[in-house]
């Protein structure tokens, strides 16, 4: 039985908590400055919930003291420093969710001589997708080009944007208005967001894809100087790309973010009717001849324990889970930074809570 702490109760970290508490073999403490809405029947002590402001150091560094193996930081990108240094000061392995490159620059920084494992970036993307290419590009002798494609997608676009907030807006508008990282002719490179447009068809239905920040993850570190040319974007409906970019371009609201999240959270809907969009392509050699393989995959949302949860929040949820369980059972393997694309793609694919992506 794993003892664990989740950090933030929201439309990620409840069904984190969930997951966990109802496998059996986790206790589970969730906390968040309010009660979540619901929470899962389980056995008794296997999920209870505990008021917390994890922005009040003392009460953060008190509930981390406590006796747990490890903590999941469901929260906002900006708190997650704070937590991997009480992690480093309590021993305890740590995951989060973010798709923030500085935060997991830092938290590298942070984790080193740690006698546990620092997993940052885990979920869909950055998370999962890292693994599927790495698996994809292990496949050959020598790599070319490397495509890492996600969207998360209303199913049935209804407004200007074709778009529904599926999940934190906070981290739509970090990937939009941050820098973004790639390899071009070997050398990992800095990209401009909203930039490097183009068309994806995947069964029949077109898109559009587009530079955004953070899903890239670690891979373009690990990579370079190994693959020609490496890059993720972002997957929408044609015709999101210009609108976004009038907004936080045009009108200059990537310099106030404040408005521009209040802008998005008061005109565009929230959804659970959601589909997640993965598409990963790698070409280079093997055995002397120019192949491609891909990886496609479509995941809808699903009903989790008589709940309904969108599909960015089981592929999010699923995705830290599977590798929270992967590392607890293998301590003795994972030790200080731990980089997504080190996770077997078949292990993570069995594994209990990997299982929702296949």
């Amino acid at each position: 039985m794993h003892r664990v702490l989740v950090l933030g109760a929201g439309k990620i970290g409840s069904l984190v908590a969930t997951l966990l508490a109802t496998s059996g073999h986790y206790e589970v403490v969730l906390t968040d400055r309010q009660q979540p809405q619901s929470l899962p029947p389980t056995d008794p002590g296997n999920l209870t919930f505990s008021l917390l402001d994890a922005q009040d150091n003392a009460q953060l560094d008190k509930i981390m003291g406590q006796t747990f193996q490890a903590v999941i930081s469901c929260l906002p990108y900006y708190c997650n420093e704070r937590v991997a240094e009480y992690a480093k000061k309590h021993q305890l392995h740590y995951f989060d969710l973010t798709e923030d490159v500085s935060v997991s620059r830092n938290i590298e920084k942070i984790s080193q001589n740690a006698s546990t494992a620092f997993v940052p970036q885990c979920g869909l993307a950055p998370g999962f997708i890292s693994i599927v290419a790495n698996n994809l590009i292990n496949r050959f002798d020598a790599i070319d080009t490397v495509k890492m494609r996600v969207g998360a997608l209303p199913t049935n676009p209804n407004n200007v944007l074709k778009y529904s907030l599926t999940w934190s807006t906070d981290g739509l508008i970090n990937e939009y208005g941050n820098r973004c990282f790639g390899i071009e002719n070997g050398d990992m490179t800095e990209l401009l967001p909203l930039e490097g447009y183009e068309t994806i068809s995947i069964d029949g239905l077109l898109y559009e894809a587009f530079n955004t920040s953070g899903g890239l993850g670690t891979l373009a570190q690990t990579y370079a100087g190994r693959v020609r040319h490496m890059t993720y974007k972002t997957m929408r409906y044609p015709g999101h790309c210009e609108k976004i970019h009038f907004l936080m371009e045009d009108l200059k609201l990537n310099n106030d973010r404040d408005t521009l999240k209040r802008i998005l959270e008061n005109a565009v809907p929230k959804t659970k009717q959601d589909v997640v969009l993965i598409y990963v392509s790698v070409n280079g050699w093997q055995h002397g001849e120019l192949y491609e393989e891909n990886y496609v995959k479509k995941i809808y949302p699903q009903s989790i324990h008589q709940q309904p949860w969108s599909a960015i929040q089981v592929t999010t949820a699923a995705g830290v889970c599977a590798v929270v369980d992967i590392v607890l059972e293998e301590t003795d393997q994972y030790q200080g930074f731990v980089r997504q694309e080190v996770i077997a793609l078949d292990e993570f694919l069995v594994n209990r809570f990997g299982r929702y992506y296949s």
